[in-house]
């Protein structure tokens, strides 16, 4: 399928894999917990017992903000690996995602497309981590849909509906959307789900959300490996 920015009036993105590069902080502090009590996995192992644990507690509990899945995935991690868990460091686990970095061409990627369409975050996550994570990327989303304002986690619909309703509201048909993505299972799948064009930045050496929830059946319209590869495609024209 072959399309560019002309094409689209609003670009959704999710926001943590896709533009904020959480998975090595993720790994760093999972990491040094398991040194600390002797556990000899490696971090690729803790990132997917993270990656497993996160997405059955965020449909179990769907209501529940981003710190408290957090605190509900370390508690899981530590009972896994018969560790008592540390309050202390639990909290610390809670409150990383206002430290995750923005990747290296997040800023500009963004920038260079709102000058020419609305942009939009779709992210699970509580308002306060996104407005941290908005600081890092130096960006102010046109549309913005939280797990915090919608009470669901994607790939629920409800995410995705309330920013359907968002963009109908300016007066945009779907046909004109484009949703960006990291996670084949929480972006890609409900994606193709509405029938949205839908990009997946699949990013080097990262590997969150690539399974479960219908994931396997994800369909992207086109596959880059950075946001910056993405703009030259819709720009290069």
């Amino acid at each position: 399928m072959s399309f560019t920015l002309d094409d689209f009036d609003v670009i959704t993105f999710d926001v943590y894999g896709t533009l904020i590069d959480w998975e090595p902080s993720i790994i760093a502090f999972l990491g040094n917990w398991a040194r600390r009590h002797g556990i000899t996995e490696d971090g690729h192992t803790l990132l997917m017992g993270f990656d497993q644990a996160r997405a059955v507690i965020q449909q179990e509990r769907p209501a529940l903000l981003y710190p408290d899945v957090l605190r509900r995935c370390f508690r899981q991690i530590c009972a896994e690996h018969d560790v008592s868990p540390d309050p202390e460091t639990c909290e610390q686990f809670a409150g990383t995602p206002h430290d995750w970095p923005a990747y290296p061409d997040t800023h500009d990627g963004l920038a260079r497309l709102q000058k020419q369409a609305r942009i939009g975050a779709l992210s699970n996550i509580d308002n306060a981590s996104l407005a941290a994570s908005c600081r890092h990327m130096q960006i102010r989303f046109d549309i913005t849909v939280t797990a915090e304002r919608v009470g669901a986690y994607k790939p629920d619909m409800p995410h995705f509906e309330a920013a359907l309703a968002d963009i109908d509201a300016l007066g945009i048909p779907r046909e004109r959307i484009l949703h960006v993505g990291q996670s084949l299972r929480a972006d890609i799948t409900p994606a193709n789900r509405l029938g949205l064009t839908s990009v997946r930045i699949h990013r080097p050496d990262r590997h969150l959300g690539l399974t479960g929830f219908g994931a396997e059946e994800a369909r992207p319209d086109l596959t880059v490996s950075t946001l910056a590869e993405l703009v030259s495609v819709l720009t290069d024209h």
